[in-house]
Parts: C-alpha cells; sequence; structure tokens
C-alpha cells in the first residue's frame, strides 16, 4: 500500500503522539509521501511560530524524508472535476484539501489524515487514521 501524509499526521509525528508514531513503525516499509500542499502549509506554520528557524529546518527535512509530489496536470483535472461535482450537490472541501484529496485519488495512494469526517466527501478517496486507530480504513 502506497500512503499520502496530510499535513495533520506529520504534526502529530512531530509532537511524538504514540499512535501515530506507531502507525509509521506499522508502516515502515511501504511507501509515503506528502503533497507540496502539506509541505506549504507546514512551512506557513513554521513562519508563524515562535521558533521559526527551528521549524523551518523541521519542515525542509521532512521534504527530504518524504517524496514531496507537486500538482500536475492530471491532479487538476481530477480537482476541478470534483470541486463541480461537490458543489452540485451543495457540499463544500477547502481547495488545499481538496488538492491533496486530488493528488492521492489520482495516484491511487490512502490519504493518512486525522480529519476522515472531512475528506468523507470526496468520493472513491481511501483514507486512514493513524491517530486514532479505531477510524482507520474506508
Amino acid at each position: 500500500m502506497m500512503f499520502l501524509i496530510d499535513t495533520d499526521i506529520i504534526i502529530y509525528s512531530l509532537k511524538r503522539h504514540p499512535e501515530v508514531i506507531s502507525g509509521f513503525g506499522a508502516h515502515a516499509r511501504d511507501p509515503k509521501a506528502i503533497s507540496v500542499v502539506t509541505y506549504g502549509e507546514l512551512l506557513y506554520g513554521a513562519n508563524r511560530s515562535r521558533r521559526r528557524v527551528e521549524n523551518e529546518a523541521k519542515v525542509r527535512r521532512i521534504g527530504e524524508l518524504f517524496p514531496v509530489v507537486g500538482i500536475s496536470m492530471a491532479i487538476m483535472d481530477t480537482f476541478a472535476s470534483v470541486k463541480a461535482s461537490l458543489a452540485g450537490k451543495g457540499k463544500v472541501v477547502d481547495d488545499f484539501d481538496l488538492l491533496i484529496g486530488s493528488t492521492a485519488l489520482v495516484l491511487n495512494y490512502t490519504l493518512v489524515t486525522n480529519n476522515q469526517k472531512h475528506f468523507a466527501k470526496i468520493p472513491g478517496l481511501k483514507t486512514e487514521n493513524w491517530s486514532n486507530p479505531r477510524h482507520s480504513s474506508r
């Protein structure tokens, strides 16, 4: 299985959340990546933090440890299609989250997130929650 790691799970891992650390351990051999959107969200958080230099260094290290998946035309095609479909049903997903979800869909990755309820609006998206194993896999 291949995983796209959402921003919240990266933050939990940095804070040494035991279940998330366990999830990374259980999937140590499975390929993992992050979206360039996640990378940007992490850098934004680092820039707003009190320990900016230290936190920026951590984010840059994360960008070295995980492949960072850029936004391709196929991802944008999926984004546009899913956003239009959701809008037609009166459902809204934040654009950044929709880009992350579209990335996972295009790559056929499972998205690892604590925000499963939000991402559940995206049809066909597979998710796992390593911060709460009871709510894992769909």
